[in-house]
């Protein structure tokens, strides 16, 4: 049997598509704009920064990102065409390659970020209170399964 969305689950739904759908056009727009990525590939160059050596996996990379290997492998690509992203082999296995950050995304990415977490704030933090930031953030790990309670 479904188990319907009642009145407040369906405004809630729709709020946090909507709010999720105008918040990413936003910053998608800013980092087109002014540092000439999508926002798909700002994400990317991030995760690699953060990672040790500035490298990842490229399924440990898709799996980050929520994303299938075809479609990672894709913007990968697009990467490596810039200069930002290089693919390296695994050398104790050949089924595995790694994405590595190169000092010219590193630049990159630096030089994006201000912008764009400007426009993060403007767009969403700047919107809320902190009560309902941190309310934000619980329902977001319990969405993610990370709480600890």
């Amino acid at each position: 049997m479904t188990r319907w969305l009642d009145d407040d689950e369906q405004r809630t739904w729709r709020a946090f598509m909507a709010t999720s759908q105008l918040v990413n056009e936003e910053l998608d727009r800013q980092l087109q704009r002014d540092s000439g990525m999508p926002h798909t590939y700002y994400v990317v160059l991030m995760k690699l920064s953060e990672a040790p050596d500035r490298m990842l996996r490229m399924s440990e990379l898709a799996m980050e990102l929520n994303s299938s290997q075809s479609r990672l492998s894709h913007a990968v690509a697009r990467l490596e065409e810039r200069g930002w992203v290089q693919r390296r082999p695994c050398a104790t296995d050949r089924r595995v390659s790694w994405a590595f950050l190169t000092d010219e995304g590193f630049a990159v990415l630096a030089a994006a970020a201000p912008g764009h977490t400007e426009a993060v704030r403007q767009s969403f933090f700047d919107r809320l209170t902190p009560e309902q930031v941190h309310r934000l953030a619980e329902i977001c790990e319990a969405v993610l399964g990370k709480t600890d309670s």
